[in-house]
C-alpha cells in the first residue's frame, strides 16, 4: 500500500493508537516489563511499556539496562515472540467424557481473541511468514494457528538499536520492516521532540493510521527515519555468512565440530523455545482419576529432547552431537528444502539464551574455515 508517511507525537499517539485498536475489539499485546525481562503480555494502556528501558545481551547473557531518555522502543529482542500467542504452548485438542454409560468426544476450540501486536520487529515478521508457510499450506494446515493469525494486526517497530547477539542483516530479515505489517512505526528521539514516523502497510491499517492525531511527513522526517534504520544495520552484534550455508553443512555431516560443540551443549532445548520459527509438538494424553473422562492436547516440543526422535525400539538421535546437528543443519540447510526459506531469520535468541553460550553463527564459521572460508 503507497500512502503518504505521517509523523505523530509519541506519547499522544500511541495512546490514540491503542484507543482505536480497542475500538475495533482488538487485544492489545505488546512488550512489557515481567521477571526481569522485555516480554510480549497483554497490554492495558502505554504506561505498560518498557518506556526508558534497554536491553544488554550476548552468548547466555541477557539484562536490563536504564536508558538516558525514555524511548519506547529502545530495546531489541526478548525472550518470547509472536509464537507464544499464535502457536501456543498448550493447546487442546479434544476431550472425551463418559455420561450414563456413553462415550461422548468432543473437540477442544475456542474463538481466541483478536489479537493487535505492538512493536513487532521485522525478524519476527519474516518469522510469523515462515511459521505462515509452515502451518497455513493447503495440505497439513493447522487450524488453532490459522484461527489466531487470520484477524491479527501487525503494529512493526523500525530498529533503533541492535542486540549483541543481532544478525538480521546477514539473513536480510532487517532491521527495517518492508512488509507483512499493517502499520510501521520509526521512533525519532532529539532533546526538542519525541515523535513516530508511521507508515501503513495494508488497508486497514490505513484507515487506523486516518484516526490518528498526525501530520504527514516531511523529507527531514523521512531522512531522519532512513538514518535510524542504517545506523541499526551498522550496529550488529553478530554476523553469519549465510551464502551456501546449506550446502556446507549438508557435505559436513561428520565434521569434528560436532563433537566439540556437544561438549557444551546441554541438550536443554532453550533454543527451540526461544527460536520464533522452530515448530515442534508433541500430544499428551490425560484421564480423570475415576476412569470417566480423558483429554489430548498438544505442546511444544524440542528436537533435542531425546524421546523426540522415539521409534519402537528406541529413539534414533540418542547423543547430543547429532541432536544439535539436526537442529543447526535443519534450520540453514533442509528447511530450503521443505519451505523454500531459511529457518532462521537471525533475531539472535538461540545465542542469549543459551545457558552455555553456544553460538550458531559461531558454529557456522568454524566449518567454514575448516574449508578456507573466511
Amino acid at each position: 500500500m503507497n500512502s503518504p508517511a505521517r509523523v505523530m507525537e509519541a506519547g499522544p499517539g500511541l495512546e490514540a493508537l491503542f484507543a482505536a485498536l480497542k475500538q475495533e475489539g482488538f487485544t492489545l499485546v505488546g512488550p512489557t516489563l515481567r521477571d526481569e525481562a522485555i516480554i510480549y503480555d497483554e497490554l492495558d494502556g502505554v504506561d505498560d511499556l518498557p518506556s526508558g528501558w534497554t536491553d544488554e545481551q550476548d552468548g547466555g547473557h541477557y539484562r536490563l539496562r536504564k536508558r538516558d531518555d525514555d524511548a519506547f522502543f529502545g530495546y531489541a529482542v526478548g525472550p518470547h515472540s509472536l509464537k507464544q500467542f499464535l502457536h501456543v504452548p498448550r493447546q487442546p485438542l479434544w476431550r472425551a467424557q463418559r455420561v450414563n454409560g456413553e462415550l461422548h468426544i468432543s473437540a477442544e476450540f475456542t474463538e481466541p481473541p483478536r489479537y493487535a501486536f505492538i512493536g513487532v520487529r521485522s525478524c519476527e515478521i519474516h518469522a510469523v511468514a515462515i511459521q505462515d508457510r509452515v502451518l497455513m499450506n493447503d495440505h497439513y494446515g493447522d487450524p488453532h494457528y490459522e484461527a489466531r493469525r487470520r484477524e491479527a494486526f501487525i503494529v512493526a517497530v523500525n530498529c533503533g538499536q541492535a542486540g549483541g547477539t543481532c544478525f538480521c542483516v546477514s539473513m536480510h530479515t532487517g532491521p527495517k520492516a518492508e512488509r507483512g505489517f499493517d502499520l510501521a512505526l520509526t521512533e525519532l528521539m532529539s532533546p526538542e521532540r519525541h515523535v513516530f514516523l508511521v507508515e501503513a502497510g495494508t488497508e486497514r491499517g490505513g484507515t487506523v493510521l486516518a484516526r490518528l492525531p498526525a501530520r504527514e511527513a516531511d523529507p527531514e522526517d523521512i531522512r531522519r527515519a532512513q538514518e535510524v534504520v542504517e545506523a541499526t544495520a551498522g550496529q550488529m552484534g553478530r554476523e553469519l555468512d549465510a551464502h551456501n550455508v546449506r550446502e556446507l553443512l549438508l557435505r559436513n555431516p561428520e565434521h569434528p565440530r560436532w563433537d566439540e560443540v556437544a561438549e557444551r551443549c546441554l541438550s536443554c532445548g532453550n533454543c527451540t523455545q526461544a527460536c520464533p520459527t522452530c515448530f515442534c509438538t508433541t500430544t499428551v494424553d490425560s484421564s480423570s482419576l475415576d476412569g470417566e473422562g480423558a483429554a489430548r492436547s498438544r505442546t511444544w516440543d524440542s528436537c533435542f529432547n531425546l524421546d523426540f526422535s522415539y521409534l519402537h525400539g528406541g529413539s534414533v538421535r540418542k547423543s547430543t552431537r547429532s541432536r544439535y546437528r539436526q537442529w543447526i543443519t535443519h534450520k540453514l540447510a533442509t528447511w530450503h528444502d521443505q519451505f523454500g526459506t531459511s529457518g532462521c531469520v537471525g533475531c539472535g535468541r538461540c545465542i542469549t539464551w543459551c545457558p552455555v553460550g553456544i553460538d550458531i553463527t559461531e558454529e557456522v564459521r568454524a566449518i567454514q574455515q575448516s574449508e578456507g572460508g573466511t
